[in-house]
């Protein structure tokens, strides 16, 4: 199976590079792209579109139409405000002679039946009651994903839904972190919860420590920069922190599902990865954690239930304290009451989980009417989580 995958995935590449062609050809003529039909009526008798299959090829066009589309948007955005890009966008790239494309396959050419995934083309049928799947939803296509040293098979389906009515006044904030993967604090009175992330931490260091070994290796005796071994460390790496964060995000939709929680405020910073100030050992830990993995995961699993997530800036909310019941604003700022690692320390001399200030205070940044008094014991002693 592995072999008709990546000689799929070929053909999917070569007809992405056909078709990007075809539309930078237009637009530097004209600065114009062009329409979808117009592609697919222009590429229908190339061999490269021959080869994929018209249901295959046409969807490889509407991606990349797709992808051309973000970048004239991203380009006029750009001119308005360039503070918000690390660069100029660029136009889409080709992929590489010998590289490889998503190649998707529609809902003409596989379907799910008694819950395994059926081909319809003859080369796939031998595969066909091999793919075990659970989805109960309206199947609309199924994507061959080049990863690496190996090819990942996503079943793509309309969710039927399972909407619950949640109380939207019960709210849950997270506050994200490095040995506290994830602190998440409530107005109800539940005790916080702490996800232990030095399980995540610790993976990272191995396998940063192990890809440092492959790479000298490879460097000095063959002078290469990269090796299988090392295509298949990193492809570990990708399935752990995959579970980790699937896990993760599970538990707290679980977890507000069995409290009525409706409403969860999230702290994300953009560009933090590449603006942080950390020392060397430490900021190698925090950009290594997939942070946007999780809050992707954590999104669409609030959306199937009905979960309102809302994502905030988290600026001067290490520094404020909400047991005195401080906005979390630069005025009142002040990091020094931070006294030890994960204590923070009250105005009154009260103290409490540094972490779990900072929860709280991203709650703040959103609801700013949250008090101490709604919140009588639940930031005492959070409970620990392992995953």
């Amino acid at each position: 199976m592995f072999q008709i995958c990546d000689e799929l995935c070929y053909l999917s590449k070569n007809m992405y590079n056909l078709c990007n062609y075809t539309i930078r050809q237009e637009f530097f003529k004209t600065q114009k792209i062009k329409k979808y039909g117009d592609l697919n009526k222009e590429l229908k008798s190339t061999d490269a579109f021959k080869e994929l299959g018209s249901n295959s090829a046409q969807m490889v066009t509407k991606i990349l139409c797709k992808s051309w589309k973000s970048f004239l948007v991203a380009v006029k955005d750009y001119t308005l405000h360039p503070e918000k890009y690390l660069g100029k966008p660029k136009i889409p790239a080709y992929k590489k002679k010998d590289g490889r494309f998503i190649c998707t396959l529609t809902n003409m050419q596989t379907h799910i039946k008694d819950g395994y995934l059926y081909f319809a083309f003859k080369r796939m049928k031998p595969y066909n009651n091999l793919i075990k799947s659970n989805v109960k939803g309206h199947h609309l296509s199924t994507r061959i994903i080049p990863k690496g040293g190996c090819y990942i098979i996503e079943i793509v389906y309309e969710d039927d839904g399972n909407i619950q009515q949640l109380n939207s006044n019960r709210i849950a904030a997270i506050d994200l972190g490095l040995n506290n993967f994830v602190t998440m604090v409530n107005n109800i009175g539940e005790s916080s919860i702490v996800i232990n992330g030095k399980g995540i931490k610790s993976y990272n260091q191995y396998w940063n420590k192990k890809m440092s070994r492959l790479r000298s290796i490879a460097k000095t005796v063959n002078d290469i920069n990269w090796t299988k071994q090392m295509q298949k460390l990193t492809d570990k790496r990708y399935f752990k922190m995959e579970y980790l964060m699937h896990c993760a995000s599970k538990y707290i939709v679980d977890y507000c599902i069995k409290y009525d929680i409706g409403t969860i405020v999230i702290g994300k910073n953009d560009k933090w990865k590449q603006n942080s100030e950390m020392n060397k050992v430490t900021n190698q830990n925090f950009v290594y954690i997939p942070y946007e993995t999780f809050i992707n995961k954590l999104e669409y699993k609030c959306e199937s239930i009905g979960i309102n997530l809302i994502k905030t800036e988290e600026s001067y909310t290490s520094g404020t304290s909400f047991l005195d019941n401080e906005l979390p604003i630069k005025e009142n700022y002040d990091k020094s009451r931070r006294i030890k690692r994960g204590l923070f320390k009250s105005n009154n001399g009260e103290y409490i989980n540094a972490d779990v200030n900072g929860a709280f205070q991203i709650m703040r940044k959103v609801f700013s009417n949250v008090t101490t008094n709604e919140i009588v014991g639940a930031y005492s002693h959070p409970v620990i989580i392992n995953l």
